[in-house]
């Protein structure tokens, strides 16, 4: 997304997991837990990591946030100390993660409407799409790319506790090449900055490495670079390939010494292959991939992750000249949707490793859960659909040790549904109740 223009989700009967056997296996006296801890319990929960459906769980929780144990509710006691969250007969899921979002976009702001505003409002309506997001049921989110370092200066604010939203993983400025969708094209030469290249923009190998270590030095956790044009910039095609393989592959060599993935925006077919050539770890938008494209995905050694956006053209075509998106975007909006969608459908078919990505910021921020049923509409199983903002979500992350699953050491990011999701994925668009790090921050 690059709207703005750089201007300011029941297997009944199941037996118990492993884990959960295991514990409720030990003496209730031995399984109390103390000194700030937590018990969440439910009717079930879903174990992503299995596909199966795990009954009566008792989830217990430490003062980190983290997941302890997992026991039968039916068999253990805790101690009066502990913080009791009853769900009753919801059922649990991880945390959703979605993993490309524009938290400082509002969906509603399209065009040249974004001149009405001062540099510092985007910053601001960041707080209240993180809030959105966390009450969809996300509890981490995948920034990639914003103005003026929003994302990071609101991930800083939520961790220190000033803000309420979800876990932020920040990409600061996009990378991009001169011209190229994630510089700035909206504004006449008389307006554009005197003093050299926009923040994030390079020509050359030197220059966007440069930029993946300046991105990471104010406090980017994962490196944007958009390889082709783009749907909601002004005069790039989507299919245009803006960033040479060579280059990318100076970028992801850059970020993977610092410890760093990359996301790479690409709707064209040159440029996903490109991309995959080049050792970016996750694909964005995927829309005209073609057949090399996909057997290049499935067949690459280091893994490498299909994003794709596959419902918010609904929002846009629906609500985008009113917002007062351009005719020309739109149009290229309307060229690439169905293409996107079917595409979705051949990659999911070929076996490509796919994560959950809405584009948040596209449409609103706490619509996002309306994505799960056209992922299963084009292919998926309501399992992989979940799946995909979950524990392969948090593998693409690197971040499967604290995110992803209701699993031991993890941290107690779970939501919670009425019905079942593997039945009707489509009771992640509305959930219940969220809980973050242990604390209930939502319930209906």
């Amino acid at each position: 997304m690059q709207s703005r223009m750089k201007f300011g989700s029941f297997l009944r009967g199941i037996a118990l997991a492993p884990a959960a056997l295991f514990v409720a296996s030990i003496a209730p006296a031995q399984a109390q837990e103390s000194g700030g801890a937590t018990v969440i319990t439910a009717a079930r929960y879903i174990d992503v990591l299995t596909g199966k459906a795990v009954e009566f769980p008792a989830i217990f929780v430490g003062a980190d946030g983290r997941i302890t144990n997992i026991a039968d509710a039916r068999i253990i006691r805790w101690g009066s100390d502990v913080k009791h969250i009853d769900l009753g007969q919801k059922t649990l899921l991880p945390g959703l993660i979605d993993m490309h979002v524009h938290l400082d976009g509002p969906a509603d702001i399209g065009g040249y409407r974004g001149l009405e505003f001062t540099d510092s409002f985007w910053g601001m309506t960041a707080v209240g799409n993180a809030q959105a997001m966390l009450d969809a049921g996300f509890t981490t989110v995948r920034n990639v790319g914003s103005s003026d370092r929003n994302d990071i200066g609101l991930k800083q604010a939520i961790d220190a506790g000033y803000a309420t939203g979800p876990r932020i993983v920040p990409a600061g400025y996009a990378l991009g090449a001169t011209g190229g969708h994630c510089d700035s094209t909206y504004l006449p030469p008389s307006l554009e900055k005197k003093d050299g290249k926009e923040e994030g923009i390079g020509d050359t190998p030197d220059e966007l490495r440069y930029q993946v270590r300046r991105q990471r030095k104010y406090g980017a956790e994962v490196i944007k670079v958009c390889a082709t044009g783009g749907v909601f910039s002004r005069n790039t095609e989507p299919g245009q390939l803006q960033v040479s393989e060579r280059e990318l592959a100076a970028i992801a060599d850059e970020a993977h010494q610092w410890g760093l993935r990359v996301a790479a925006h690409a709707h064209g077919a040159a440029g996903i292959r490109a991309a995959i050539a080049a050792g970016i770890d996750t694909i964005e938008h995927v829309s005209l991939v073609d057949d090399e494209g996909i057997r290049m995905a499935v067949a690459r050694k280091q893994p490498v992750w299909f994003s794709m956006d596959i419902y918010n053209t609904e929002y846009t075509q629906s609500e985008g000249a009113k917002n007062g998106v351009l005719e020309d975007n739109l149009r290229k909006d309307r060229e690439i949707a169905q293409i996107q969608r079917d595409n979705f459908r051949k990659a999911v078919k070929a076996g490509v490793r796919m994560v959950f990505g809405s584009d948040a910021g596209v449409m609103p921020h706490g619509d996002v859960g309306k994505q799960f049923r056209v992922m299963v509409e084009y292919g998926m199983t309501p399992l992989q659909a979940v799946q995909a903002a979950t524990k392969n979500a948090a593998e693409a992350l690197g971040r499967e040790k604290d995110v992803g699953a209701i699993a031991v050491g993890r941290y107690a990011d779970i939501v919670a549904v009425d019905g079942d999701p593997l039945a009707d994925v489509r009771q992640l668009e509305a959930v219940n109740a969220v809980v973050k790090g242990g604390v209930l921050v939502r319930e209906n």
